[in-house]
């Protein structure tokens, strides 16, 4: 390629962070810096111990942007800067930069331009996930907790808080089931595309034959619930019952009866809290995830009655949208982007990006043409 074409290329890329900075609009997240740094240097912040971690996760993450910006914006200009030398010195070494730097900045990019696809009415929340582990016995057990540690890892690689709310331990391995949050906003938005039923294909190592088995395990994300939101649960619909937290093995993490489970009578959902020393915690935490399973559910009975169709129950649940094969070869396969890699290890410590980009597109690409239709 010619120094023509790579100024053509930069040429474009300029264009599209361009639009980037105006979509994410750069003036207003330091418009949201300054206000946010003034919350967080008043002297009384950590009174409210709750709204403190909402200002300093939210500082975090408008810092963590406008950065971001910044440093493309930067990494183009010296890009440009670059080319200008190459071409006055003629000096292929330095084209060859020019080069790899325009093929990192094209994927920096690329990923920084899925942000500006999230624009849907809870997009922006913070978001809960819950695990449950499916058909397949054990092996489903150790699937979903496999699934845990994977998505704990992924928020940890981005700096992002979490917080587990729940961990039902199955009798022989695994989770039954998880819940947890990821404390950012804008996690709603972009994990929501890893809802529904994830399929493992491996030789199982709880199978004394070392026969292939296949497990499944269901994945939901919801947003998390704000004040705003006015999601009352009256007493009367609600039965709390308290009982002994337990771990593997059916050890004791606690000594009292701390760990809640309310049931909301009128639907039938049932949620558990268990990770808390504190009954009141633990309590308070279950709410906040029954009243997002309810926001959910009034979302879904909103977008139906728009669309003039019954609401599925199932769900997303009921839908297989990835698959990982561990054996008889080794590949981890998206099955509605097509999205794959031979590295099915990775993807299990946290490695999810690209196949969490894809969903996005290819969601953003349904509704266009839903749109369309």
């Amino acid at each position: 390629m010619t120094a023509a074409d790579y100024a053509e290329q930069l040429k474009d890329l300029d264009a599209t962070l361009r639009n980037i900075e105006a979509v994410l609009d750069l003036d207003r997240l330091r418009e949201d810096k300054a206000r946010l740094e003034e919350q967080a240097s008043a002297p009384d912040l950590w009174d409210d111990q709750a709204k403190a971690q909402q200002v300093t996760s939210q500082l975090s993450y408008v810092n963590g942007e406008i950065n971001k910006l910044s440093g493309l914006r930067s990494r183009l200009d010296d890009a440009g800067v670059l080319l200008e030398l190459a071409e006055a010195e003629n000096d292929p070494g330095v084209l060859a930069e020019v080069e790899s730097e325009i093929g990192g900045l094209t994927k920096a990019i690329q990923e920084m331009e899925v942000r500006t696809l999230l624009s849907g009415e809870y997009d922006s929340r913070e978001a809960l996930v819950a695990i449950r582990a499916g058909a397949g016995g054990v092996d489903a057990a150790d699937f979903a907790e496999m699934l845990l540690r994977m998505y704990l890892r992924w928020a940890e690689r981005h700096g992002y808080p979490t917080e587990v709310y729940e961990t039902s331990y199955a009798e022989e391995a695994g989770l039954k089931s998880a819940t947890f949050t990821v404390k950012v906003p804008y996690a709603y938005g972009t994990l929501s595309v890893e809802s529904g039923t994830h399929r493992l294909v491996r030789i199982s190592p709880f199978d004394n034959q070392g026969r292939r088995q296949t497990s499944f395990a269901g994945v939901e994300v919801l947003p998390v619930v704000e004040q705003t939101d006015h999601i009352d649960i009256p007493e009367n619909e609600m039965r709390i019952d308290v009982y002994r937290s337990s771990g593997p093995g059916g050890q004791s993490v606690n000594t009292t009866d701390s760990a809640v489970r309310i049931t909301h009578l009128p639907t039938g959902i049932v949620v558990t809290c268990q990770n808390e020393k504190s009954q009141l915690q633990n309590k308070a935490s279950a709410l906040r995830v029954l009243q997002a399973r309810l926001l959910e559910r009034k979302r879904q009975e909103e977008q139906a009655k728009l669309q003039g169709l019954k609401t599925e129950a199932a769900g997303s649940w009921g839908d297989q949208m990835r698959s990982y094969v561990l054996h008889p070869y080794q590949m981890v396969k998206d099955l509605r982007t097509e999205q794959e890699t031979g590295n099915p290890s990775a993807v299990f410590d946290g490695e999810l990006d690209s196949f969490i980009e894809a969903g996005i597109r290819w969601r953003k690409q349904r509704q266009l043409s839903g749109d369309a239709a």
